[in-house]
């Protein structure tokens, strides 16, 4: 792969091939053979079936599974001891299963179809190619290593080819490299460094830039696969997709549910066989039932609604995401972006708009904003000295050029007329050793030499300067100032041109000549030259600070550039440095994890060091989000915890990488996208802290009704209609909570942190525990005066139905703040909880059939809603208590 170290000789030698007749068509066909088509082996297109098995991979989903195998164990039991086989509790835990995976599949299918309309626009061009010795237009999926190609201004590049021979050739290589500046391409460039990196290497160009000025004829040395695009894309596919934060979490919690939850049914199960023992009353039915009892202890612990919620809310944050410019391909990275504490974004095209513009211009002794420009030699120069184009509303070549002309335009001022009228004598064009291109134009009084280049070449040219319309000698003094006043705009990251002029009658031989005419010259001024950034990068950059979020700008850019510019945005502050990847290269992984610590700034990066650095920063327990829009791009995209895209700019292969995918191209995107994700996140652990308390009740009061040997206080359908409340619509309004306003000022959830932590777990223990020892009092103690055995059971049933619904309320607040404050911010909650106490009056009242249940009195409702709604009062003083100590502890 390393062509630009050999010889052209070589190169025509290793693929036969004539640099004046090209390929014969014999040829070509057997080095399509040989070394490949001139496409990307596409990677498999994923199965619905594959889809089904992955998104029942989740823990939780395996634990329901779990589930539904234990409870038709249990009925099994129940059938060989002459019982009846109930469906209800399978059918209910399944049809969680089905619409978990199911909501899981259609939106992520949703989001893939978007996906691939973002990047329907077939690519396919015609390149122009010496073939049997003829020159003919190829699809450029016809094209094979050896063809030989010509290729012009506006050209996009098909493949890697070595330059053979070439004429003032200039290239975008921005989308593979990350570099916003076009690169100077020679023929006769040489270097036997194999380091040499891709920006450096002028005498190659690579598939997937552009031409921006010039012409060359060049020779196809990688296709497909075998490009610098296609090694990157391969990378990708044999990347292995890790587990999302959440997903770590999810799968923490599940284990620790499932172990605690096995303990408590072994003890009930050892419990009940003690008893029986003692009482002497062991028998196989009655060691079976005891089973039973505590594998209901299992299927009661496992929070079988999560898995759906966890879809559900993903789902409607997916849609709401969407709307904010942010498509999200996979469902769990909606929470997964809340958690990142680390960026790593690239420059061009993602903190810049990858436009290059001229900010301002100093001419005539005086500083002119672009809108002003005014007809002069200075603006001569620029419309005469150059290559680049304006058509149909592009503009083509070199993007300093173009920038130049933009000014131009922007003042109202036609360089196509200009250019039209003139008649251009010579031209010297622009190389990386003058630094500098001159045009020499016949006038009406003899001739005008237009000079612009690097600003050091451009002074030395000069002897005079014009200021204030009057040619003045160009003393030591006013060499001086206009030094100073060029190096506070390089210092701002600000690319300066200069341009002169030279007026003279005598026609000179210009082969010869150009020493002369490029002296004694009038130094007419400079222009600044910038790749805008993105307005909404500052304040975005602001809040990433103020939310606790490092961020570490990889660019392709030089170590002046990268260093101004993220100094400019304040990326790099006191204590943190910039520095060239030639730094790191050879850096272990583990001197890498120990550098990255004080390093802001990566310049010259390259595809493999932005992934090294994602991979160490991810190594130290960092969850990485990864900005980017290139080729370049893409490993590090892929192997970040989230890879964010840009939809406009972007290529193919940049957004195949990422999990989400920025139509709007704004960096202040992802800080709305990050809140959201906080948001989420916070909505998860409201809905877990709910079902656990629901869960560890449900345990206590079944484990001590087996320990009092008293008889179950559901039937399977209640208990159903108590999943239903836990698992359903109440329980799905804790997650369209809305986001607070104060998430982006709290540090990030850490990655190994749990999702359940210390004041969720006091929370979930002080109110299980207070809603069933107020149950098992009345079971055991009656102090609401039931009457009869049915109706204790019925207001058993009930008063733990609105016991759950009045925690929902509690669930609300994960912090010490009371519920009051904020109790009818989430209406849609209170509306659901109205219809839900609605129909559980219904079924209490009218439902007996079916729930075994009794119509109780108004009196006994009233009891029970009071009852019920003590939690609320329990919780609210618990957080009084706190919030009085927490205050005293200050």
């Amino acid at each position: 792969m390393n062509y630009f170290l050999k010889t052209l000789d070589e190169i025509f030698k290793e693929f036969n091939v004539s640099p004046e007749n090209g390929l014969t068509s014999d040829q070509a066909l057997k080095h399509r053979e040989k070394y490949g088509a001139n496409s990307f082996t596409k990677a498999k297109k994923v199965t619905l079936l594959s889809r089904i098995i992955a998104a029942i991979k989740e823990p939780m989903l395996i634990l329901l599974m779990f589930a539904v195998l234990i409870t038709v164990i249990i009925n099994i039991v129940t059938v060989i001891n002459g019982g009846k086989f109930d469906y209800i509790e399978i059918i209910g835990i399944s049809v969680a299963i089905i619409l978990s995976t199911s909501i899981t599949i259609i939106m992520e299918g949703r989001s893939a179809k978007a996906f691939d309309a973002l990047n329907s626009i077939s690519d396919d061009i015609h390149i122009k190619v010496m073939r049997d010795g003829h020159i003919i237009e190829l699809s450029q999926k016809e094209l094979v290593a050896g063809d030989i190609c010509m290729l012009e201004t506006g050209d996009k590049i098909p493949a890697d080819l070595r330059i053979i021979k070439c004429n003032q050739l200039t290239t975008d290589e921005s989308s593979l490299t990350g570099e916003s500046e076009n690169v100077k391409k020679d023929a006769d460039f040489k270097t036997d460094n194999v380091k040499t990196p891709i920006s450096e290497r002028r005498n190659m160009i690579y598939s997937g830039g552009y031409i921006t000025s010039g012409n060359c004829t060049a020779v196809v040395c990688g296709v497909g696969d075998s490009t610098e695009f296609g090694l990157i894309a391969k990378e990708l596919a044999s990347t292995e997709v890790a587990s999302t934060p959440l997903q770590e979490k999810l799968a923490k919690l599940g284990k620790t549910i499932t172990i605690l939850g096995s303990i408590v049914a072994l003890l009930v199960f050892v419990i009940q066989v003690i008893f029986l023992f003692v009482k002497g009353g062991i028998s196989f039915e009655a060691v079976s039932q005891a089973f039973i009892t505590s594998v209901v202890l299992i299927v009661a612990s496992v929070p079988e609604g999560l898995p759906t919620i966890v879809a559900v809310s993903l789902a409607i944050n997916v849609v709401k995401m969407a709307k904010e410019n942010s498509l999200v391909k996979k469902l769990v990275a909606c929470e997964t972006i809340g958690s990142i504490n680390i960026i790593c974004s690239d420059k061009t095209g993602t903190l810049t708009e990858n436009k290059m513009s001229v900010t301002d211009a100093y001419y005539d002794g005086n500083f002119v904003k672009p809108t002003a420009f005014t007809a002069t030699a200075f603006t001569e120069n620029i419309a005469l000295n150059s290559t680049a184009n304006f058509d149909n509303n592009v503009y083509i070549g070199n993007a300093t050029e173009c920038a130049m002309l933009r000014a131009m335009d922007s003042s109202k001022l036609d360089y196509k007329m200009a250019r039209e009228s003139a008649d251009v004598s010579f031209v010297y064009p622009f190389s990386s050793l003058t630094k500098n291109m001159t045009t020499v134009i016949h006038t009406t009084k003899g001739f005008t030499a237009y000079s612009k280049g690097s600003p050091e070449k451009i002074l030395l040219q000069c002897s005079k300067i014009s200021k204030n319309g009057e040619v003045l000698p160009f003393t030591a003094d006013i060499i001086s100032d206009v030094e100073d006043k060029i190096a506070k705009f390089q210092a701002n990251s600000g690319r300066v041109i200069a341009l002169c002029h030279k007026e003279f009658t005598k026609e000179y031989d210009y082969e010869i000549a150009r020493d002369l005419i490029e002296s004694d010259m009038i130094y007419d001024g400079f222009v600044i030259i910038r790749d805008p950034l993105r307005r909404e990068a500052y304040d975005a950059i602001s809040k990433c600070a103020t939310a606790g979020i490092d961020l570490k700008m990889l660019t392709g850019d030089n170590i002046i550039t990268a260093k101004a510019i993220a100094t400019e945005l304040g990326i790099l502050t006191k204590g943190y440095r910039a520095v060239v990847s030639t730094e790191l290269e050879d850096l272990t992984d583990e001197q890498l994890q120990k550098e990255l610590a004080t390093i802001r700034v990566v310049a010259r990066s390259t595809p493999v060091i932005k992934m090294r650095i994602v991979n160490a920063l991810k190594a130290l327990g960092n969850t990485v989000a990864v900005t980017g829009d290139g080729i370049n791009d893409a490993p590090a995209l892929k192997n970040a915890d989230i890879g964010i895209a840009m939809g406009i700019t972007g290529t193919e292969v940049s957004k195949e990488a990422a999990e989400i995918v920025l139509l709007d191209d704004s960096f202040a995107t992802i800080v709305k996208s990050i809140h959201w994700g906080r948001g989420i996140y916070e909505n998860f652990k409201r809905f877990i802290q709910f079902q656990l308390t629901v869960n560890l009740s449900s345990v206590v009061v079944v484990l001590f009704s087996a320990i009092l040997a008293l008889k179950a206080p559901f039937t399977a359908l209640q208990l159903l209609w108590i999943n239903i409340i836990m698992d359903g619509p109440p329980a799905l309004t804790l997650g369209l909570e809305p986001a607070s306003d104060d998430l982006l000022r709290r540090a990030p959830t850490a990655r190994n942190a749990s999702i359940v932590d210390k004041k969720m777990l006091f929370n979930i223990i002080a109110n299980g525990l207070f809603i069933a020892v107020v149950f098992l009092s009345q079971y055991l103690f009656n102090f609401l005066g039931t009457t009869s055995s049915a109706e204790m059971y019925s207001v058993l049933f009930t008063l733990f139905v609105l016991f759950q619904l009045f925690n929902a309320f509690n669930s609300r607040i994960l912090n010490n703040s009371s519920i009051f404050k904020s109790f009818t911010k989430n209406k849609i909650m209170l509306l659901v909880f109205v219809g839900t106490f609605i129909l559980q009056f219904v079924i209490t009242q009218f439902g007996g059939t079916v729930f075994d249940t009794v119509p109780l009195d108004a009196m006994m409702w009233c009891k029970l809603v009071g009852t019920a709604f003590s939690v609320v009062i329990f919780s609210e003083v618990i957080k009084l208590l706190r919030r009085i100590t927490n205050k005293r502890a200050k």
